[in-house]
């Protein structure tokens, strides 16, 4: 550990001290914070066990040798080891919940928590009774659905085991066991026989291109989660062809792609795909109903 002196040593310092460290030292932030203040707080918060919550007079604290010390090494790790701030601190939020996070899963961080918090309105025409979240990871999607949609019954599926165990423990945090089913599954594979009104997929998304780019934060994370063959859409490409069978009459498919959204369009010109838009930020989120992709496999004649 480097042996730099601060002066003075109050908590604001210490996290200006940090951001401005990051900065010099070129560091990603994409994991559940866009900037380097922000990730620095963080970690200075969980390093004094406080809440993320906490008075803003907390800043005129002064901070004690050992607690200096500890949040230097917590410092050091994130600039020296890459580690994503998430990881380093067990947790992340996601519409409005924390959630546990290791890396066995990717870090929550997703645009579709602003369409959970406003129910995915206008685009639902009833409460769901049934909700889907394929590829959970964690389980924040899921979860969070199930906070915003009390009497839906909703299935978290993944083809990763270790993400699975990392949702459980979020299905554990939040007493979820009697309402929520985890699933081993590639795909629909573990699902036959089952519809649903919402699917909600997060799948890895990102093309060889965009994977090969990335910053050293992402190489902590799953690589099965990231990474979709040559234009990143290995994954979505089955999605589209096998969700018709599991979603109800008035069902909807809601999906994440990211940077692969012109691909997609490429790739299926005669699907007219409902590109969300979000306040907070965030892109490549479409929507298909069931009537859409009905009518598309109609026109491939495709029963």
């Amino acid at each position: 550990m480097k042996n730099e002196t601060i002066n003075p040593v109050r908590i604001g310092d210490f996290i200006n001290w940090g951001a401005d460290r990051f900065e010099a030292e070129g560091l990603c932030f994409g994991h559940g914070t866009d900037n380097s203040w922000d990730e620095a707080l963080s970690l200075v918060l969980f390093g004094l066990s406080m809440p993320w919550d906490s008075d803003v007079s907390l800043l005129q604290r002064s901070l004690s040798e050992d607690e200096q010390l500890l949040i230097k090494c917590l410092f050091d790790r994130r600039i020296n080891e890459r580690i994503p701030a998430a990881y380093l601190i067990g947790e992340a939020w996601f519409a409005g919940f924390a959630f546990a996070v290791d890396p066995r899963a990717l870090v929550p961080r997703s645009p579709i928590a602003e369409l959970i918090e406003s129910r995915f309105s206008p685009w639902l025409k009833a409460s769901p009774e049934a909700i889907l979240d394929l590829c959970t990871g964690s389980g924040c999607i899921g979860i969070a659905c199930a906070h915003y949609f009390p009497e839906a019954d909703v299935v978290l599926s993944d083809i990763s085991i270790d993400a699975l165990a990392v949702a459980e423990q979020n299905i554990q945090r939040y007493q979820l066991g009697k309402r929520m089913k985890k699933v081993e599954s590639d795909l629909f594979a573990s699902l036959h026989g089952q519809r649903f009104d919402l699917i909600v997929a997060n799948p890895p998304y990102v093309n060889a291109g965009d994977l090969a780019d990335m910053p050293n934060e992402f190489l902590h994370e799953p690589a099965i989660g990231l990474a979709s063959g040559f234009d990143g859409l290995d994954f979505t490409r089955r999605l589209i062809g096998e969700a018709l069978d599991y979603l109800t009459e008035e069902g909807v498919l809601i999906v994440e792609v990211g940077n692969s959204w012109r691909a997609l369009e490429d790739a299926f010109p005669a699907l007219s795909f409902l590109w969300l838009d979000f306040e907070r930020g965030g892109h490549g989120v479409f929507l298909l109903t069931r009537q859409q992709l009905d009518a598309y496999h109609l026109s491939l004649g495709i029963d």
